[in-house]
């Protein structure tokens, strides 16, 4: 056997499996870090473009809103406690632009978090599947709308696709959300003590912040944790997203209450107090 002919030796042989597995890795390692920066960084660019075109149509659609009432089947919350609150005025509800049907995937509010920034604003659009997440927060279908009793839920990606709610632990107890509509802003307050900073201890034995399952749907049921089909004890919102960061076993949910009566944009046009307004 000639030497041209001799096989190669075992070390060699195991050398060129070691290099090749190295390389495989190399490329596996590369593809993954792509598949990354895909997913935290373009689809955050796809997203601000996407929240930059809902905005101007938001405006659009609210500059031509016509004025109607409330949609029908659907009880917008009190002015004040039920006990003080008088005999409804004689003649039809006092007209306000408002979306009586809002379609999957139309925008239909604008959520203000001043806690996460003065110019923290998101345009929040109807529904929750990847196709409205990858927009900005959604709205949970047949929650409550704005404003109402009931409970108004919206789902928001922590990490990836605008992270709208990445910082949604920084939240405390008493912190203002607004949501804006065509003609009114509403003025939500996360449940719990503010005087002691603790998510716990608030009057309707809500907790402001938890911490649950996926499939814990009772968060969004129209009294946040009870019966999916007991009436509402007031009006509620909802926030709802991955937890932890960079993971989808559980999901961090924000709960807040309806501070006080909606503030009409034609007495505020640019907005309650606790946007500086």
């Amino acid at each position: 056997m000639s030497a041209a002919e001799q096989p190669a030796p075992r070390g060699d042989r195991v050398r060129t499996v070691l290099r090749g597995l190295s390389q495989t890795l190399v490329t596996v390692g590369l593809v993954a870090l792509l598949f990354v920066a895909y997913q935290v960084w373009f689809t955050d660019v796809l997203a601000a473009r996407e929240q930059d075109r809902l905005t101007e149509q938001v405006r659009e659609q609210w500059a031509d809103a016509p004025t109607v009432t409330a949609p029908e089947g659907r009880s917008p919350a009190p002015s004040g406690p039920p006990a003080a609150a008088g005999p409804p005025a004689a003649g039809d509800p006092a007209p306000r632009p408002a979306p009586v049907d809002v379609e999957v995937g139309e925008p239909f509010a604008v959520l203000h978090v001043p806690r996460l920034g003065d110019d923290y604003a998101r345009v929040v659009v109807e529904g929750t599947s990847q196709a409205e997440l990858a927009q900005g927060p959604g709205h949970y279908p047949g929650t409550a709308l704005p404003g109402e009793q009931g409970n108004l839920a919206l789902a928001g990606h922590r990490v990836g696709r605008g992270s709208p709610f990445l910082d949604l632990d920084r939240l405390r107890p008493g912190d203002a959300l607004v949501v804006e509509t065509a003609g009114d802003w509403f003025v939500y307050r996360v449940l719990g003590s503010p005087a002691e900073d603790s998510f716990a201890g608030d009057p309707s034995g809500i907790p402001g912040r938890r911490i649950v399952r996926p499939d814990e749907l009772s968060v969004i049921s129209p009294t946040p944790g009870g019966p999916a089909d007991a009436p509402a004890s007031g009006a509620y919102l909802t926030l709802t997203t991955c937890h932890p960061k960079y993971s989808a076993q559980q999901r961090l949910v924000i709960h807040a209450r309806l501070d006080r009566p909606a503030t009409s944009k034609a007495d505020a046009p640019d907005g309650p107090p606790e946007l500086g307004g």
